[in-house]
Parts: C-alpha cells; sequence; structure tokens
C-alpha cells in the first residue's frame, strides 16, 4: 500500500491524525481523533473533489472537546489510492462500512458534505434495509446536491461529465491543473468569502496527489448515479428516524439553499440552520458559526 506522507502544513499536520486501512488490498486513509471510549462517535464524510482534511478543523475541536472523530478519505481522493477504474458510490459505502468494522465501531453521529451526502444516504438506505451492521444515532447534512434537478452544475463539472469515463493524460490533466483547480474550488465560495490561501492549497494539493486530477473525469460519474439512485438516497436522507439537523451555506451557487425548503417539505419540522454569505464550504468559510451549529447537531 502506498502510505507516503508530505513533510509540512495543513495536509502533513492531517496526515499525522491518522494511518491506513485495508480495502480489497488498496490503502485508504482514514484520520481519527479524540477518546477512543465515546460511544457515539462522529463519522465525517467529504464531498468532490476533495478530501477529508476539509474537516481538519472541525475534527480537532470535536476531539478537543471529547469526541472521537473518524474521516476517511474515499476511494480515488486525498490520500487513498486512486486506482484508474469505474467509480460507484456503493463502493464508497462499502469502504465506510469496512472502515468501522475495523475500528469496532457500532454507533456513529453521521456528519455529510456534498458527495458525502449521497454515500450517507446509501449508509441510510441500508439501515432502512436492516443490511447495516451500524446504528446511526443522528446526523448532521450540509451543502450537497440532494436534489440534483435543483442543482446549479459549475462549467466545470458540466466539462467533466462530458468526457468520456476515463482517466485523462497528462497533457489533457494540465487543463485541471493547480491554477485551475483553485479557480474551480474558489468559484464555489461565496463572494468575498475570506478562506485562507493554506486551506485551498492544501484542497488542491489532495486533488493532484497521484494523479488524483487526471481521475476526476472517473471519479465525477457519482452525479450521474446520484440521478439514477435519488429515490434511494434522498428517500433515505428524508425518511430515516435518525434525528436530522441541517446546516446550509445559503450563497451556494451548486447546491443552492431552495434544496433545504424542499427537504422541509418532505421532512416537516427537521432544523434548518442557514449561514448568510456563506457559499458551498461552510466548515471552510465559516468555521466558528458552522461548528457551533455542528455542535448543536450532536447534541440535539
Amino acid at each position: 500500500m502506498t502510505t507516503d506522507r508530505p513533510s509540512d502544513g495543513i495536509v502533513a499536520a492531517w496526515a499525522k491524525q491518522g494511518w491506513f486501512h485495508e480495502f480489497d488490498e488498496r490503502a485508504v486513509f482514514v484520520a481519527d481523533l479524540g477518546p477512543d471510549d465515546d460511544r457515539e462517535p462522529v463519522l465525517l464524510l467529504h464531498g468532490f473533489p476533495t478530501s477529508g482534511a476539509d474537516w481538519h478543523s472541525v475534527a480537532a475541536a470535536l476531539a478537543r472537546s471529547g469526541r472521537r472523530v473518524v474521516v476517511p478519505d474515499f476511494l480515488g481522493f486525498g490520500f487513498s489510492a486512486k486506482p484508474d477504474q469505474e467509480y460507484s458510490l456503493f463502493e464508497q459505502a462499502d469502504l465506510v462500512e469496512s472502515v468501522l468494522a475495523d475500528l469496532g465501531i457500532t454507533h456513529v453521529a453521521l456528519v455529510t458534505h456534498d458527495m458525502g451526502d449521497s454515500i450517507g444516504g446509501e449508509i441510510l438506505a441500508r439501515s432502512l434495509d436492516g443490511d447495516l451492521d451500524v446504528t446511526v444515532k443522528r446526523r448532521v447534512l450540509t451543502n450537497g446536491s440532494i436534489y440534483l434537478d435543483l442543482a446549479q452544475l459549475s462549467a466545470g463539472q458540466q466539462l467533466l461529465l462530458s468526457l468520456p469515463d476515463a482517466a485523462l493524460t497528462e497533457a489533457e490533466a494540465e487543463l485541471v491543473g493547480a491554477d485551475g483547480l483553485r479557480g474551480a474550488l474558489v468559484g464555489t465560495f461565496a463572494p468575498g468569502s475570506a478562506v485562507p490561501d493554506a486551506e485551498v492549497d492544501a484542497m488542491v494539493e489532495l486533488v493532484l496527489r497521484s494523479g488524483g486530477n487526471r481521475l476526476l473525469p472517473r471519479t465525477i460519474r457519482y452525479i450521474e448515479e446520484r440521478r439514477e439512485h435519488e429515490d434511494r438516497w434522498t428517500g433515505a436522507i428524508e425518511t430515516h428516524s435518525s434525528p436530522l439537523q441541517v446546516i446550509w451555506g445559503d450563497a451556494d451557487p451548486i447546491a443552492v439553499v431552495g434544496m433545504t425548503d424542499r427537504l422541509v417539505e418532505h421532512r416537516p419540522g427537521t432544523p434548518v440552520t442557514r449561514l448568510e454569505a456563506v457559499g458551498h464550504y461552510p466548515m471552510l468559510e465559516a468555521p466558528t458559526p458552522f461548528l457551533e451549529a455542528l455542535q448543536r447537531g450532536l447534541t440535539a
């Protein structure tokens, strides 16, 4: 398994928080913070195209408060293996189950973002089917295209989806190199957002790591899969019996805030915290109010 780690910066600090789990003979990075005796660890699931490091500040704060926090990097993302293969959210959910089984975790508080909302939806669907060995005790949902007909996909996302489901050549990958990725990610923030450069640099570094940018036309197929299985995944988000809290940046240009209105229509009474003038990455754009809202959601 490839387990080389960087030597400095946010990415290096995050690498020190984790270990490598073997999933079907592939290395999966798992950050694991806080006390082992927490009876309800917090499981944080990241989005596309970034990694679990998006949660680094949130995870550290929760760990300081006495919570155990588990953050896997999905296959094709972050520090995890990046095989040239077809990608499926069903397999990513298998990965999550494998990690939790390895850790002996049987109860979780589920916190999801972006693509992680869909993977979380599959986990919830398995729970409803009686096919999950883990009990989801509560959950917090953040910005993600849970209703794809409302999503405003970016030009970059649409371009990637128009390409064949195949890895880019090295020459083609220059179009989604550091500068292009930086522009695409910053474009999902709210206007005037003050995300530090170091945070964006870390996001970009972990996409580029091990040629992950070459796989973007493959890993983005989750959007097509989400469209096909929306009834299952969004249905589980709407109907699972565990308490649900929603935290949403209201200036998200992709997963627009109107999605929260529809969710409340289908699940009346769901508490929604809207973070004003915050875009697609609320944990990075508004870390303090996001963390405050998350802690309320984790104790509701």
